[in-house]
């Protein structure tokens, strides 16, 4: 038998005036969206900014349903509307914020695993890397080079 070691690598952040000033700017507007999710069942709200390589912002927030699994996370709207909009550009760099209507989220909250295989898929069509920063309503950001880091036995294309 042998073993495989997988190591991950991420940054952290105290508070959100340590991030760049784009990612401040990108944060700052993952968590304005964060705030008009639709989270009657869960009270549970995210918001996502992904910023493109031509430039532009594209923002999601979670859409929950009386019909579970009906509803669709803020990282994966976002990411479906960049693609709907502007198919050819790259998504460079995406925020997270996730915030409870009934206590202080502190922890910072990684996208889903339905999410971070979203963002595998992306991140493998345009073949470069997506940094994920992500937070919850207050507390340090975690910042991740590549979804690679949040799911490393990735599946694609390769294994059909």
């Amino acid at each position: 038998m042998k073993k495989i070691v997988i190591t991950t690598q991420f940054s952290t952040y105290d508070a959100t005036d340590e991030l760049p000033t784009d990612i401040q700017n990108l944060m700052a507007q993952a968590v304005e969206v964060r705030k008009k999710a639709y989270a009657p069942y869960s009270n549970f709200r995210v918001g996502s900014a992904l910023l493109l390589e031509n430039g532009k912002i594209i923002l999601g927030s979670n859409q929950e349903n009386a019909a579970y699994p009906s509803g669709l996370c803020a990282e994966r709207v976002a990411i479906f509307q960049a693609s709907t909009l502007y198919p050819d550009s790259k998504i460079l760099k995406m925020t997270i914020s996730a915030a409870s209507d009934t206590n202080t989220t502190v922890a910072p909250v990684p996208p889903c695993g339905s999410c971070r295989q979203s963002i595998a898929e992306y991140e493998i069509k345009q073949g470069t890397p997506i940094e994920i920063y992500f937070m919850g309503e207050k507390g340090s950001i975690y910042k991740s080079d590549s979804l690679k880091n949040l799911l490393p036995f990735m599946f694609d294309n390769s294994v059909l």
